[in-house]
């Protein structure tokens, strides 16, 4: 028969013992058998087992101790204790104390196997629990890091083999690349992941308060602090601290800093006592590192303290077959929220959002669907949903073709014929030329034109 479970079975009685694990091992279990206390300790830190039987009274030391010994080495553990007359109250306490249940003596056969299998499904279920845990993090981080890219394929391959470890990362990527949802990802899929992420801008807040943003301050510390308060490393303590635009910070910080990093341990300001956390810290920035080094903004040693792994996120416009999946997530994001019955983008307006450079990346695109869908009136994006917002040249992005400004606060009527005439004009007059420009049929354009002709 397979195996079951592991089992290891601690008592002093040799019969109780082969008698346990004959009925135990017909049933398809493994059992290891020893008769002291130190025995069952020796034998658990050596092979581990699934399910631990105790005797309460030992000669050397008591099921009690054995039991706090195996739930520090396993948590994970399910521990059944064997009570004889007069030791049923320490048998409560031992449950109290985390064993799953108790059988008492004489042993009685069906008793010890109920006891076991429920044991054994209880830690089955636990562990089903844990790995559909693990999976559903593993499924949330491929949700957030949206691309099919070689470029984003990579990206996502290294961040799923650095999250479960606990080594520092430093993110890198221009303005809206999504280095905030890489670092909420390296987070989630790490064993972190029931504990906090602090996050801090180190260009969002001025200098002077930085420092005690991080660290946190002592009442009195200084003009206006009224009480104490912890800091960003005390409130991310066995979690995650995320260091965004770390490359903003002065160099005198950045020394407090790497004490911090090299020893775990700091003190609020206006205090003489040390505080030591266990917290990972991702850090990030658009600039380039090297050259802040070279100019003497940033310091090497820091540098090589945050930079053991280095995430190099690609620009939107460098991973264009990404552009469509970002889109069609956008759309179904946004839609629900505005409850807009918005389904698809229409076949020019993917070319149009192709064509753009987008100089604001992943972001800048977010926002040009969140206003094509606000503007939308069917449930398609057409290209004139995107003009204003995709279209328009800046930040050395070409322009997608001849513009047209609309004033902000135009009606949304007025705005579209301003659209579909200017489109005829460039057209010709051609309307199924410019139908197939603004991504309509040739029906709705001669509709849309002929109740506006008197």
């Amino acid at each position: 028969m397979a195996k079951r479970a592991d089992i290891l079975l601690v008592d002093d009685e040799e019969a109780l013992c082969v008698a346990a694990e004959k009925i135990l091992a017909k049933e398809g279990y493994r059992v290891i058998t020893v008769n002291t206390g130190q025995e069952g300790i020796a034998r658990f830190e050596s092979d581990g087992a699934d399910l631990l039987i105790t005797d309460l009274m030992l000669p050397d030391l008591d099921g009690i101790s054995l039991l706090k010994r195996a739930k520090e080495l396993r948590p994970t553990v399910e521990v059944i204790v064997i009570t004889g007359h007069g030791t049923v109250e320490k048998a409560v306490e031992a449950m109290r104390l985390g064993a799953y249940d108790f059988i008492e003596k004489p042993l009685d056969r069906a008793a010890l196997l109920k006891a076991v299998g429920k044991a054994v499904e209880k830690q089955r279920l636990a562990a089903e629990n844990r790995r559909l845990r693990e999976e559903l993090h593993q499924q949330r981080g491929d949700e957030a890091l949206i691309g099919n890219s070689p470029a984003m394929v990579a990206v996502k391959k290294l961040i799923h083999q650095i999250a479960p470890t606990d080594v520092s990362v430093l993110i890198q990527g221009e303005s809206g690349t999504g280095k905030e949802v890489v670092a909420d990802v390296i987070h989630d899929l790490s064993g972190r992941h029931d504990k906090s992420i602090v996050k801090i801008s180190c260009a969002a807040i001025p200098e002077t308060l930085l420092e005690s943003e991080l660290f946190g301050y002592e009442r009195g510390a200084f003009t206006g602090a009224g009480n104490s308060k912890p800091g960003k490393f005390e409130l991310a303590d066995g979690g995650t601290l995320f260091l965004d635009e770390i490359a903003e910070m002065s160099t005198q910080l950045q020394a407090k800093l790497l004490r911090v990093l090299q020893d775990g341990r700091f003190q609020r300001l206006g205090s003489t006592r040390d505080i030591h956390i266990d917290v990972r810290v991702i850090s990030a920035t658009h600039i380039n590192i090297q050259e802040a080094i070279a100019e003497g903004k940033f310091r090497e040693d820091l540098y090589y303290r945050l930079n053991v792994v280095h995430v190099n996120l690609p620009r939107l416009r460098e991973r264009r077959e990404d552009i469509p999946l970002l889109a069609d997530h956008f759309l179904k994001k946004y839609a629900g929220r505005m409850q807009k019955d918005v389904h698809n983008i229409a076949a020019p307006a993917i070319d149009q959002l192709l064509a753009h450079s987008w100089p604001g990346n992943v972001r800048e695109l977010e926002n040009a669907m969140q206003r094509a869908l606000a503007v939308a009136t069917d449930n398609v994006i057409h290209s004139f949903h995107l003009v204003p917002a995709a279209a328009t040249a800046r930040a050395g992005g070409e322009p997608l073709g001849p513009s047209v400004t609309i004033p902000i606060g135009t009606p949304l009527g007025a705005a579209e014929e301003r659209l579909i005439s200017e489109t005829l004009n460039q057209c010709g007059g051609d309307k199924e030329k410019a139908a197939k420009m603004l991504g309509i049929s040739s029906r709705t354009l001669y509709r849309r034109f002929s109740k506006d002709e008197p």
